[in-house]
């Protein structure tokens, strides 16, 4: 096949005039920060997943620093997750004092084994974070239980599940504590953002006072011509709100929500149709009453079956013109949690061989159907060429 001249990026956001008029309006009306604008996306954006209260904030990792911090979570505490998720998912359980406790992956999915989590729970133990990766949904039901058993807090990891479904109801329906990424990379972006979304008001409305310095709930309205400039702080809090230009791009996104994922979900099918017999490549099991929100399109290189590795298959495809990416490396490996763990490759198998068959190929709404079918022929193409 020939090699086209443009390169195709591993991820570009989709957008209309609807972002640029939205944003403009916020500039024109003078109010640039947190406020009524950010108070309709937070509303839209809970009616959207099912939830009764979302609090808008300034990154995934702000609202689950939050989250930790209105639950308690304090040093000596433990917190259960997976070593498959960007180090934001335990950096803030250290950064609350706590230490991240890790549980191996199901192979097949990517996902926790929720068959091991029970083995890690402890005395210590108050929280799990499962993290629904790639747009698989974890399995809620035995998550729950747990929960329910050892009194814990669950707190989802929902930057990758925007629109992802478990037993047929959004993430962030289910009762518990849901924190969403509007990374640039992500089903809707904001640039930078997050939500945080709750049918518990106390925890939301605490999480509020966290998210502004600790300022009673009506000081940031002190500048407006009802306002007042006295104010009082109430804890000791942070700085983590988001604004109303961000915002106005989030609802740009909301609107327009739908037809993007019926692109993202068209063009999956595409590539589950051209790889599903390609020797050499296969691809994630669907998860346990999971429906994908397609946030990655995860291929894995089947080293039994190919003459080359999967960092030599990511090199083949840039040679292609074709971004990828890796998610993840896995945390217990990384430098940081091997000094405060003691980690050390061996301590989870499954997670280890995962990674090294992985990567991550493009899909988003503002590729063509051109682009998918190269970033496919490519694939095709170098998995044949390197064949046993």
């Amino acid at each position: 096949m020939e090699i086209r001249r443009e390169f195709i990026q591993y991820a570009v956001p989709y957008y209309d005039s609807a972002e640029i008029d939205n944003v403009v309006k916020v500039i024109k009306s003078n109010w640039w920060t947190h406020g009524p604008v950010t108070a309709e996306f937070e509303k839209r954006f809970a009616e959207k997943v099912g939830a009764k209260y979302a609090l808008a904030v300034s990154s995934n990792t702000a609202g689950e620093h939050l989250a930790l911090t209105v639950a308690g979570i304090k040093p000596g505490d433990e917190v259960i997750t997976t070593p498959m998720t960007f180090c934001s998912t335990a950096n803030t359980v250290v950064n609350c004092g706590a230490t991240p406790v890790f549980v191996d992956i199901d192979y097949n999915t990517g996902l926790i084994d929720v068959d091991k989590i029970e083995e890690k729970i402890t005395e210590r133990t108050k929280a799990i974070i499962p993290v629904h990766y790639a747009g698989q949904c974890c399995n809620l039901d035995k998550i729950n239980e747990l929960a329910k058993k050892y009194n814990l807090i669950v707190i989802e990891d929902a930057a990758h599940a925007f629109m992802s479904k478990f037993d047929n109801k959004y993430i962030g329906s289910h009762g518990n504590c849901a924190i969403y990424s509007f990374y640039v990379t992500k089903n809707i972006s904001t640039g930078e953002g997050g939500m945080i979304v709750s049918d518990d008001k106390e925890f939301i409305d605490k999480a509020r006072l966290y998210s502004l310095h600790g300022l009673d709930k009506n000081a940031w309205k002190r500048y407006d011509s009802k306002g007042n400039w006295k104010y009082e702080v109430v804890l000791p809090g942070f700085k983590c709100n988001t604004t109303d230009i961000t915002s106005a791009i989030g609802l740009a996104q909301l609107d327009k929500i739908d037809k993007m994922q019926e692109i993202r979900e068209k063009y999956a099918k595409y590539y589950d149709e051209r790889f599903s017999n390609q020797n050499g490549i296969f691809l994630n099991k669907t998860a346990y009453k999971s429906q994908t929100s397609n946030h990655l399109y995860i291929i894995r290189i089947d080293k039994s079956k190919l003459t080359i590795d999967r960092d030599d298959f990511i090199v083949k495809l840039k040679e292609y013109n074709i971004g990828t990416s890796v998610h993840f490396i896995p945390l217990h490996l990384q430098p940081v949690y091997t000094n405060l763990l003691n980690t050390k490759y061996g301590d989870f198998p499954n997670t280890e061989k995962y990674f090294d068959e992985i990567i991550s190929l493009p899909l988003y709404p503002s590729m063509t159907q051109e682009e998918v079918c190269y970033v496919a022929d490519a694939v095709c193409e170098i998995a044949n060429q390197y064949s046993k």
